[in-house]
């Protein structure tokens, strides 16, 4: 197996209000970490979510372009048939893209 370069790390300063900086450190405390790995935690869940959501999004602007190109689509009570066929003994095949 091809051995991976290690990844570089860079110092971010973050402001918080001491609040927050007294939160996080109870937080770190009771989960017997460190409040900077809490940070690095955080800022990844956050990266993670927000990478899935823009995917999302830009899979939805790839489909409407591609429907106003071709005007191939499937009707609402269409996908609501197959729907509610999931789960069933026969459920029934994806509907058919039409004009």
């Amino acid at each position: 197996m091809a051995k991976r370069p290690p990844a570089t790390t860079t110092p971010v300063s973050v402001k918080l209000r001491d609040d927050e900086r007294d939160r996080l450190a109870a937080l770190a405390t009771a989960h017997k970490r460190s409040s900077h790995y809490l940070l690095r935690e955080a800022v990844r869940e956050y990266l993670t979510r927000e990478e899935a959501r823009q995917s999302f999004r830009d899979e939805a602007d790839k489909a409407w372009l591609d429907y106003e190109q071709t005007g191939l689509h499937a009707t609402q009570a269409e996908i609501d048939r197959w729907a509610k066929s999931l789960g069933t003994r026969k459920p029934k095949r994806a509907p058919k893209w039409h004009k």
